[in-house]
């Protein structure tokens, strides 16, 4: 399999930001400023942080799927993950899917990947470098004691960051934050944050399972499904590509 390579969001750190989903989408600052009280700053000549992807550039027909909190509170969905071993990129928070974490952990063996979604689902932008570390680390020795896990994909809650988020999550280990291209709507259709809208190989899909309007979250991943295989595409791993 050709792997991809990450995708960044801009050539330069003052223009990280990515347009977001229609769905969590924060009003957007004009470029990420950053936090007051951050020790790194000023510091980043020489520096590898972590880039910002929202589609991963590949020739592979593959697309990702990706959950954030709550996506077992479909009981059907963990069924659908083992019979169609899908491997699905689960962004979790302590706060929300700590009681269910055994739950998460049993869709492990069959494909799904457990990554960083912070300990209490604080928006990180404009927080001091110390607070945005402590959100970001401490859900890192979270997933590593419940699950052994040292998870290198970081999505950052409702999308939005700064260059102090990129710091603290270098240091934490994190090499990739993860935004999407494409949405699944609480209809079940897809939306699309930028370019024409149709999938493409190598982009990020962000499923909301949480929405209080929204569709079984089960039958909306079936239906999404049936589109990715009409245009010929597949699921794929995307802790395999980034």
């Amino acid at each position: 399999m050709r792997r991809g390579r990450f995708r960044p969001a801009g050539a330069a750190l003052a223009a990280l930001l990515l347009p977001l989903a229609a769905c969590d989408r924060p009003a957007s600052p004009a470029r990420p400023a950053a936090a007051a009280g951050d020790p790194a700053q000023g510091a980043d000549r020489g520096r590898r942080l972590p880039p910002v992807v929202d589609h991963v550039r590949t020739d592979d027909p593959v697309v990702f799927l990706t959950y954030d909190d709550s996506a077992e509170r479909d009981p059907a969905f963990a069924g659908l993950v083992r019979e169609r071993r899908l491997p699905v990129t689960l962004f979790l928070t302590d706060t929300v899917a700590g009681p269910a974490y055994g739950d998460f952990a049993r869709l492990r063996p069959f494909g799904a990947s457990l990554q960083n979604h912070t300990l209490d689902h604080r928006s990180l932008r404009g927080l001091p470098y110390a607070g945005q570390r402590a959100e970001i680390c401490g859900q890192q020795t979270k997933l590593r004691s419940r699950f052994g896990v040292r998870a290198r994909l970081f999505r950052p809650p409702h999308g939005t960051y700064d260059i102090t988020t990129l710091r603290a999550a270098a240091d934490c280990g994190i090499t990739a934050l993860v935004l999407w291209r494409a949405t699944l709507d609480a209809g079940g259709d897809l939306t699309y944050t930028r370019g024409d809208h149709r999938l493409h190989p190598g982009d990020i899909i962000a499923v909301d399972p949480d929405h209080p309007t929204a569709a079984n979250l089960t039958a909306r991943t079936e239906r999404l499904l049936e589109t990715i295989e009409e245009q010929g595409l597949r699921v794929g791993s995307l802790e395999d590509y980034l």
